[in-house]
């Protein structure tokens, strides 16, 4: 009993000890380095607390944080969406009808992006759908706090096409379809009729 006494208030001494020399020492403050920063792991002293948020923790480069879409370089080719291990990346795009040029670097683009969301709520940050990306518009940026207070704050929507715009391009998609249409039927047509004359049992009649 006296053995288990004694070494309980060794303990309890020797964690004061501890504890008292640590704060001894918690005078001059440690400077904020990044992990990949030489030394970061040989400084044992000073106080390590970010005063959060007028202070943060550097990143690494190499780090997964939010997602960015740069959608002038997007070619809505779906790579991402179809890749997503947890189906995070709602992708709609249709049929351009005018010339919408091509991406930063050189890709033609034909498709017209209405619909570019990304649920950070579902997001495992694997960055598999940046690796996939051919046009490199979906990056990872050092942006790591983006809390709020509504889960439906965290749908991203990268898209900036308007409802209107969206109802007036597809307008124009199906008019121009519908016109193509018409004009493939009379082709043809017109071609069926130049057979039917040139047929050797008419030309014999």
């Amino acid at each position: 009993m006296l053995r288990e006494f004694l070494q309980t208030w060794q303990t309890l001494v020797g964690g004061l000890l501890l504890t008292g020399r640590h704060f001894g020492r918690a005078g001059t403050r440690r400077n904020q380095l990044g992990i990949q920063a030489a030394g970061y792991f040989d400084r044992p002293d000073g106080p390590v607390t970010v005063q959060y948020p007028r202070e943060t923790v550097p990143t690494p480069v190499n780090g997964r944080y939010q997602l960015h879409l740069e959608e002038d370089d997007c070619i809505v080719c779906d790579k991402c969406a179809r890749i997503c291990p947890v189906d995070c990346i709602d992708i709609d795009g249709f049929k351009a009808v005018d010339d919408l040029g091509t991406t930063s670097d050189g890709s033609k683009k034909r498709l017209e992006l209405a619909t570019f969301d990304i649920d950070l709520a579902k997001c495992c940050f694997c960055g598999l759908c940046t690796t996939v990306c051919p046009t490199e518009c979906l990056t990872m940026t050092p942006e790591y706090d983006y809390s709020h207070f509504e889960r439906e704050a965290l749908n991203f929507e990268f898209a900036t096409m308007t409802p209107e715009a969206e109802a007036e391009k597809r307008a124009k998609l199906a008019e121009s379809l519908a016109n193509k249409q018409a004009a493939t039927q009379v082709g043809t047509g017109n071609k069926k009729k130049i057979v039917l004359k040139t047929r050797p049992q008419d030309a014999d009649a």
